[in-house]
């Protein structure tokens, strides 16, 4: 397995760039893992291909800070030579910094994508995130400059989107983002305000029969079965998942539940890139969420070291840690099959 690198001007370039767009046929549902703030970085997006996801995104990168800060650049961004296809997200709210980030990123990298959906207040309150909904002219405007810095028609350009109150905007806005050179859009089908609410489906199938280019739904994909019926209601493209992967990361693989060689994947991978343990730790008590008694994990969430989870998950599951230990890249799916494509 190819070791992290840790800054990015050693990261040699990718000798050849995935096509995003070209993952996606008739027939095929793109298994996408959602940008998701300190969760979806490298250790993480290495376990999850493993377990038939076809494209990963980066945690959203704040695009001015990216840009100006060498030391921004080497925390928040690390990859290596088998996490492809990835797209790189960034929060920008204007065309200049947005596509310098994407030409920093764009020879080791497949896409970036654009947050015009994040809902927070202090993203909001920024002018990044959902912000952007409100302006579609300045969505079209960093679309159309990332595209002319970095010229490569393989490289995607995607956005990230919630609905508007009124649907028409959404669907004018993705036309007019169409227009300006958009690959493929991404939908939350929640508007920035709502939570729990049902996700709109409706909604989704409105923007998806009015583009030309694929459309991802995002939002309350746990299985497969969810994947089945979001797909049949909307005719979407491709499915983003984003809690239902972190508590489950071998859900695109059928399981409907952490199998345990998933966690002895997790152990075996993030400690090979020297995973922190504060993400280490709290990606298993995601794991464990919904398959252990509320005893166990009181006890499981209180632990305060590495060496602490490895005693417990070793004394209670037979998971242990051994770095000589080659990775498992045959992994079963659900209907019997295996999956290899993700061994490098």
């Amino acid at each position: 397995m190819a070791q992290i690198q840790h800054k990015l001007e050693d990261l040699p370039p990718k000798t050849e760039r995935v096509s995003v767009v070209e993952l996606f046929h008739p027939g095929k549902v793109v298994h996408v893992c959602a940008p998701m703030v300190r969760y979806s970085k490298l250790p993480f997006r290495a376990l999850v291909r493993r377990y038939n996801c076809d494209l990963a995104f980066t945690p959203m990168i704040i695009a001015e800070s990216f840009v100006k800060s060498l030391k921004a650049r080497d925390s928040e961004f690390t990859t290596n030579s088998s996490d492809r296809p990835l797209v790189v997200q960034f929060a920008a709210r204007d065309g200049v910094t947005f596509a310098d980030a994407a030409e920093i990123v764009a020879p080791y990298s497949d896409g970036v994508d654009l947050n015009c959906g994040c809902p927070q207040r202090w993203a909001m309150a920024e002018g990044y995130g959902s912000c952007l909904l409100k302006t579609p002219e300045l969505i079209c405007d960093m679309v159309r400059q990332a595209r002319v810095r970095v010229s490569d028609k393989n490289f995607s350009v995607s956005m990230k989107i919630r609905l508007h109150k009124d649907l028409r905007e959404t669907v004018d806005m993705c036309r007019k983002a169409e227009h300006a050179g958009i690959s493929w859009v991404a939908i939350h089908g929640r508007t920035p305000s709502q939570r729990g609410e049902p996700v709109n489906t409706e909604a989704i199938k409105l923007v998806k029969e009015n583009l030309n280019i694929p459309v991802i739904a995002n939002g309350d994909i746990k299985t497969l079965e969810d994947i089945k019926r979001v797909k049949s209601l909307t005719g979407i493209d491709g499915v983003m998942a984003a809690r239902g992967i972190l508590q489950n990361p071998a859900m695109y693989a059928g399981f409907n539940q952490t199998p345990l060689q998933c966690v002895q994947d997790w152990v075996d991978i993030s400690l090979k890139l020297g995973t922190h343990f504060t993400c280490f730790h709290h990606h298993l008590m995601y794991m464990f969420e919904r398959v252990t008694p509320k005893s166990e994990k009181r006890v499981f969430n209180a632990l305060t070291s590495t060496s602490a989870v490895l005693e417990y998950l070793e004394e209670h599951y037979g998971v242990s840690y051994n770095p000589d230990r080659t990775i498992n890249y045959n992994i079963p799916l659900q209907n019997g099959d295996v999956n290899t494509e993700s061994a490098p």
